[in-house]
């Protein structure tokens, strides 16, 4: 940090947890309560020192370290110094500069403040708890199951995993395309939503793209295409039906799946489940976040937008939202609906996150079977 930086406001946290995801995750989200009371949010980081007495271990370069950073403050990441120390365990030292009044400006009728809330659902859940969770749960599915991290392209993160069962012959294929506002997250973390569809009779792919601001959206959705056209050159090899291939997508990975209908170059889809998508991508370009993102630029936040595109020609297409989102969320998935023709969402049990376990079982569950129904 520049002799300046060291004038501005610090937060310290220190955990003595020995696995380096854990202890990531507990002095991240201490900086980030912190940040929070001050009136601060992740765009307000300036730099970050972190001493450990083992660097390599939480090294950026690694992805587990960097996945858990993208838990806590997703694309944001300010110059972070890694350095050796002889206490055990990791402390971070992060400075942030004060926050500034937000300007006067409306957008969809909410003030700026509310904004960034209503296009916030990590406001309700617990998420160091659920990330905990998630990654618990999807490792011991996947442990489970072959063919995993499949190469559908050269980038490290162009891998797919494929489960399905041994007795299901020429199976039709559930692709899951995951969320994390395009920047976290990952297709591990989401496996253990694949059993209610392996019971139906699916086989059930989930790809990886590359995570922003590090790889630009349009880059994410050539990655998705990329991964749908994998499953169809692949099928005979893999034991797919590739005539039955079927979408859906969470968050922004419903944008990720809702775009890659309209795009020229991906395969014929015979359905498509769209769950608690952004599918007008302007507001967000009114928050640090979408500003991350470059959704600032009307233009490109338009070309990324399904809502500018016609509805695409996939025959059989459904949406649904969490009873208890945002307005915001609602109002998004109600638009995609009405100008895609397609009826009116699902309104299933639970929030933003914990609707996906509707998957396994539940109304959810019965949408996705009679949308994929012939």
């Amino acid at each position: 940090m520049s002799a300046s930086e060291n004038d501005l406001p610090e937060l310290v946290a220190h955990s003595a947890a020995t696995d380096p995801v854990e202890a990531l995750r507990d002095a991240l989200t201490e900086i980030l309560n912190g940040l929070i009371a001050a009136g601060c949010g992740p765009h307000h980081l300036c730099g970050m020192v972190w001493e450990t007495d083992r660097p390599a271990a939480f090294h950026l370069s690694r992805h587990t370290v960097e996945l858990a950073w993208r838990e806590v403050f997703v694309g944001f990441r300010p110059p972070i110094a890694l350095r050796p120390a002889t206490a055990p365990g990791l402390t971070i030292r992060a400075r942030h500069v004060a926050p500034q009044p937000l300007p006067d400006t409306l957008v969809d009728g909410y003030g700026l403040r509310e904004l960034g809330r209503q296009y916030s659902p990590r406001l309700q859940a617990d998420m160091k708890a659920l990330f905990r969770q998630w990654s618990r749960d999807g490792e011991a599915f996947r442990a489970r199951h072959d063919g995993v991290d499949l190469a559908y392209g050269p980038g490290r993160f162009e891998t797919l995993d494929l489960y399905r069962r041994a007795d299901a012959g020429r199976a039709p294929v559930f692709v899951f395309i995951h969320g994390g506002y395009w920047q976290a997250s990952d297709k591990i973390q989401h496996a253990q939503f694949a059993q209610g569809l392996l019971d139906a009779g699916f086989a059930v792919a989930m790809p990886n793209y590359g995570l922003a601001p590090d790889t630009p959206l349009e880059d994410s959705l050539a990655q998705t295409v990329a991964a749908l056209n994998f499953l169809v050159r692949e099928a005979d090899a893999l034991g797919l039906d590739a005539a039955r291939l079927h979408l859906c997508g969470h968050s922004a990975g419903a944008q990720l799946a809702a775009m890659a209908l309209c795009a020229p170059d991906a395969p014929p889809i015979a359905s498509a489940l769209l769950l608690s998508g952004l599918y007008e991508l302007k507001p967000l370009g009114h928050l640090p976040l979408g500003r991350l993102l470059g959704l600032d630029d009307a233009a490109r936040a338009a070309r990324l937008s399904p809502l500018a595109h016609p509805r695409p020609s996939t025959p059989r297409l459904a949406l649904a939202v969490g009873a208890g989102e945002s307005d915001a969320f609602k109002a998004q998935s109600a638009r995609l609906a009405a100008a895609w023709q397609a009826p009116e969402p699902l309104i299933c049990p639970g929030y933003h996150f914990s609707m996906l376990d509707g998957l396994n079982g539940g109304a959810l569950l019965d949408l996705a079977l009679a949308t994929a129904a012939p």
